[in-house]
């Protein structure tokens, strides 16, 4: 069985969380899945090879190998709706953010199956995202969490019309101090790309459960439109477009980690 999750240690107080890059499926998974659920449509693809500089600039980094369809890291244990009046997609999904089925008829998910994913696959991941969080917070007085995503720009089921480039959430303020909230969005301003700060996508369960400014622990999340740094119809990863949306990428964090130090 592969790992959960992979992690690199840095030597900074920013830590960076990938939850939905994974791609791996539990054993005997796929044999009761559709086309549709195999394809695995609703990854974050690429965003580990898009924040491969992390090390560069002394970046912990967290990201889960097992896909969103095993069990969904971004949304909290007991499955509670996240954003009302909105499409719920679900701890453990069972249809693709396009409506698509991901499992045969017949196939389902019981609350004894979840609780085992959830034991298996979502525990593990939180229990070392927690760990880490508490021993840079003890190492330097403070932690900065940035959880780190991307979606197709257009999800009708999700959003109307077409997704900023840049979608900063800190959960309208709540998960990290302002000061750096704003420094973070100052820099997607005077970029190229279309940004919003707390739009359609103000964080999820991650962000807002262990952002607590009051405890020294800030989390923001950054949710990418896919069109920025590769091709939505191939999936390609595309270098030149991926190259520049690194140089903003890492302004950003460094505005974040300059404006907890200042």
């Amino acid at each position: 069985m592969m790992a959960i999750y992979s992690y690199a240690a840095g030597d900074t107080p920013l830590l960076i969380s990938i939850p939905h890059d994974g791609r791996e499926l539990m054993p005997g998974q796929r044999d009761r899945m559709t086309e549709a659920g195999i394809a695995l449509p609703d990854t974050d693809w690429h965003v580990r090879r898009l924040y491969r500089f992390a090390g560069e600039i002394g970046a912990s980094v967290l990201s889960a190998n097992y896909s969103r369809y095993v069990v969904d890291l971004n949304r909290p244990a007991d499955d509670a709706a996240l954003y009302d009046k909105q499409v719920a997609t679900g701890l453990c999904p069972v249809k693709t953010f396009a409506g698509d089925d991901i499992y045969a008829a017949g196939e389902v998910i019981s609350a004894d199956e979840q609780g085992s994913r959830t034991e298996q696959y979502w525990r593990p991941y939180h229990e070392k995202l927690e760990k880490t969080l508490g021993e840079i917070r003890e190492r330097f007085g403070y932690a900065l969490l940035w959880d780190a995503h991307s979606i197709a720009s257009a999800v009708p089921a999700l959003f109307d019309g077409v997704l900023p480039d840049l979608n900063i959430g800190s959960f309208d303020g709540q998960s990290c101090a302002p000061e750096l909230a704003l420094a973070v969005a100052e820099v997607a301003e005077s970029s190229t790309w279309s940004n919003v700060l707390n739009g359609r996508f103000r964080g999820g369960y991650i962000t807002r459960h262990y952002g607590d400014p009051a405890k020294c622990i800030h989390a923001i999340q950054l949710e990418l439109a896919q069109h920025t740094y590769m091709d939505e119809e191939t999936l390609e990863y595309v270098e030149n477009d991926a190259s520049m949306l690194q140089v903003t990428i890492r302004e950003m964090l460094g505005a974040y980690m300059t404006g907890m130090a200042d």
